[in-house]
């Protein structure tokens, strides 16, 4: 099958430290090469790939001091994906919702993931205007906010099964915190978690322009105490050490998180997680296996005994069975497929006007409703 997949330029792919979107496209995007697929990946100029790269930047753009506005680099990135797009089956597209009003009238041939959170409001108008662009949910907590969106499937993210050897042996004495600084993230209630259970606490973070002026005034004063220490962001080789030395994971988000990556990161270390009942996690954590999930800061000082007693064998195994590129890449496949089966919009519009249309659902181009 030949397959485009396009990436935001924001990070090269993959990403040199943080980077949840473009990490995942890379593990996709290698995976089906390695299966027998066509690749083409439009993503910026320093990204690392099997697949035939189309260069959208020079570089990262988070990485270029000069750019203020990524705008304009994402036109001109769909303007090089419309100018090939005959040469694919398949546009996967993980740029958000950029390429609606361009792709639209190749819907058919096109998959949008959506890897950010999906309970803003002014979302909910741009699905009912576009209803016929299929769409994957990272998880099914993350579509319920938008029930008008065309959702083709869910398909949880995967890594590679040897991207990270498991610690078995529980190596190391403190928790980990992996991710960004920011007020969603909670890394607080990490670090008041942490020094309540009198465990030590490394904090492996990226902080955001956007985050600055919070990390000094709220996160650095709670640094200058005992037990905690402040790493900064890390790449994906020390992700292994840090992930696997640790006893557990804290994962204490305040926000709808549509997946949450560095909980199956740490899994794959056979490291246990500890996370707030928040979004995605009761659908990635296996409660007594992989971790526990709590509602409050008290609860998590109070199961955390448990949490770190957990299997890292069974832990290791789950994420085998669960959060594999593998099979990340062999649900993508299913979808792609049963797009590509779907009766072209032309056809469907044909098809209506031979038969009267009676109350139902919305057809395909938004525009009316037909009977199931």
């Amino acid at each position: 099958m030949r397959i485009a997949q396009i990436a935001p330029p924001i990070e090269s792919v993959p990403p040199t430290c943080y980077g949840g979107t473009e990490r995942v496209v890379s593990y996709l995007t290698e995976e089906l090469v390695k299966q027998g697929h066509q690749l083409t990946l439009f993503a910026s100029g320093d990204s690392l790939t099997s697949a035939e790269l189309v260069p959208c930047t020079k570089t990262a753009l988070r990485l270029t001091p000069t750019v203020r506005d990524s705008i304009p680099y994402y036109m001109l990135m769909l303007d090089k994906v419309r100018a090939r797009a005959d040469d694919f089956d398949i546009l996967h597209f993980h740029i958000d919702q950029f390429h609606f009003p361009i792709f639209r009238p190749m819907a058919q041939r096109t998959l949008t993931t959506l890897h950010g959170r999906q309970d803003l409001p002014d979302l909910q108008a741009l699905y009912r205007g576009f209803t016929d662009m299929p769409l994957v949910s990272i998880s099914n907590a993350q579509r319920r906010p938008c029930a008008a969106a065309n959702f083709a499937a869910t398909v949880y993210h995967g890594i590679p099964k040897e991207l990270h050897a498991a610690n078995l042996d529980r190596r190391g004495s403190y928790l980990a915190f992996l991710g960004r600084i920011c007020p969603e993230k909670r890394v607080d209630h990490a670090i008041a978690i942490a020094r309540a259970a009198g465990v030590p606490l490394k904090i492996a973070a990226k902080v955001d322009k956007v985050d600055e002026d919070y990390f000094r005034e709220a996160i650095m004063p709670l640094l200058n105490g005992p037990g905690v220490e402040f790493i900064g962001e890390i790449n994906e080789h020390a992700k292994t050490k840090f992930l696997g030395d640790a006893l557990g994971l804290l994962f204490p988000i305040d926000w709808p998180e549509p997946f949450g990556l560095a909980l199956i990161e740490a899994m794959a270390c056979g490291t246990p997680v500890l996370a707030f009942r928040r979004g995605s996690v009761p659908e990635i954590v296996d409660e007594g296996v992989t971790g526990y999930i709590v509602d409050t800061p008290e609860e998590a000082i109070a199961v955390l005994p448990e949490v770190l007693s957990l299997d890292r064998r069974a832990v290791r195994q789950r994420f085998e069975e669960r959060f594999s590129a593998e099979r990340m890449a062999r649900e993508y496949l299913k979808v792609y497929h049963s797009l590509l089966r779907t009766p072209a919009r032309s056809d469907v519009e044909d098809r209506d006007l031979e038969t009267p249309r009676r109350p139902g659902r919305m057809n395909g181009n938004g525009k009316g409703f037909y009977a199931d």
